[in-house]
């Protein structure tokens, strides 16, 4: 051993030491997916997404006058993120299936008419609000309201309507959400449960 071997301490870091920067980078790594992730679960509707709403909905205005009752409508929805746009936000667009029924009860008798509701509907849903679960959107609905009718008064026929909405859902997991919709045609409150593929 030389003198300045003795005078110079051993430089060469303690073992324990060497692997820092190896683990240091694995964990830097895993916050960056883990932050990605969480980005991406925080946007619940992207371009490209797939909905399905299964609903009942409250009130209307199909009637074409007062009635004595009518049912809850029934309807099933689906849409699919098409467009990104400024917003931030995504423009769905899908189809919709459902079923009002009215009922109108007189001294000799009661009439009673069915529409069956097809539509194409269309929406807008924010992302910027940046919730996790959270899908807030608004829209309208064009459709084709089928008509079937039972009694000896008034004069009803299939027709053409027309609805807006607005929503949101909330996901309970990464799949399935319940959703609120308020809106004025179909139905002026619907709630159900949706599906995400």
């Amino acid at each position: 051993m030389n003198q300045v071997e003795k005078v110079l301490p051993n430089l060469e870091p303690p073992v324990h030491l060497t692997n820092q920067p190896k683990k240091m980078k694995k964990q830097l790594l895993f916050m960056l997916l883990l932050v990605a992730t969480t980005f991406s679960y925080a946007q619940e509707f992207n371009k490209g997404t797939n909905v399905i709403n299964l609903g009942v909905g409250f009130g209307g205005n199909f009637g074409n006058y007062t009635t004595s009752s009518q049912s809850p409508g029934y309807g099933i929805a689906f849409e699919r993120g098409a467009w990104d746009i400024a917003g931030p936000g995504v423009i769905s667009i899908g189809g919709y299936l459902g079923r009002k029924t009215y009922k109108y009860d007189y001294a000799f008798g009661n009439d009673k008419w069915s529409y069956t509701i097809i539509g194409v509907r269309g929406a807008y849903h924010y992302n910027g609000l940046e919730i996790d679960n959270l899908d807030v959107y608004g829209g309208v609905m064009v459709s084709y309201n089928i008509l079937s009718f039972s009694g000896s008064s008034g004069s009803f026929n299939s027709k053409p309507s027309a609805t807006a909405f607005v929503g949101g859902r909330w996901y309970f997991t990464k799949t399935f959400a319940a959703f609120v919709e308020a809106g004025y045609g179909v139905a002026f409150a619907t709630v159900g449960v949706s599906a995400r593929f």
